[in-house]
């Protein structure tokens, strides 16, 4: 509007990710990674991890992995799936901290279907990726951000995301209590994807079925 598009030239539908995201998480998807299969038959609580901005590197990624470590030594009923980035980077640390862990499976970076799927499988991420603080809440999964700013301010503000730096004592802290307080956890996995609803594409369809005569269906925008 600020273009001078006028009002009613303007459809909001929501983001097509979370559609695409819909429509490849499954329940019932298998893996052919039998190690992540497994992962998923074990009963524990799944806490997915990424990580990979240059600002992160070295001693904050250190700083994370240990918070990490130690809430997996408080709370046995969990186990981490971390992809882990190509950055020779970001491998020395975790392979300082987190290589031979139990309940810690570190795997190559994953293609968009599997790893969709073990974002639809997990407890709770952690992560300093952007596309995933969209993605994560559509399936009802609190996001904790390993960074002290985010350009998704709008999941901050919904409360799907939260932002917790790299901080040891803030980051084991918040993971303890998305883990231990079910009202907390409620909270942020019930929250409302300002990003989309996965009918953006429905809406997209419909309005250009109405701009060339085929449909007069009231349209009802994405808020």
């Amino acid at each position: 509007m600020k273009e001078n598009v006028a009002a009613d030239r303007i459809v909001v539908t929501g983001n097509t990710v979370i559609d695409a995201l819909k429509m490849t998480a499954k329940d019932n998807y298998v893996f052919d990674d039998k190690d992540l299969q497994k992962a998923l038959q074990s009963g524990k609580r799944l806490i997915v991890m990424t990580t990979h901005r240059r600002e992160n590197l070295g001693e904050p990624l250190r700083q994370v992995y240990k918070a990490l470590k130690a809430v997996l030594a408080t709370h046995e009923d969990t186990m981490v799936v971390f992809p882990v980035h190509k950055n020779p980077a970001v491998r020395s640390v975790v392979n300082e901290e987190l290589a031979g862990l139990d309940r810690v499976i570190l795997t190559e970076p994953l293609d968009y279907e599997p790893f969709a799927n073990l974002m639809n499988h997990a407890y709770l991420i952690l992560t300093d990726s952007g596309g995933i603080q969209e993605e994560a809440p559509s399936l009802g999964k609190p996001v904790l951000v390993v960074r002290n700013t985010t350009e998704r301010p709008e999941a901050v503000t919904a409360g799907t995301v939260k932002l917790v730096g790299t901080d040891y004592a803030k980051v084991h802290d918040e993971m303890t209590k998305l883990l231990d307080d079910k009202e907390y956890y409620r909270c942020m996995a019930e929250a409302v994807n300002p990003y989309g609803d996965g009918l953006a594409s429905q809406r997209i369809v419909q309005k250009i079925r109405q701009i060339f005569g085929l449909s007069t269906d009231k349209l009802v925008e994405f808020i």
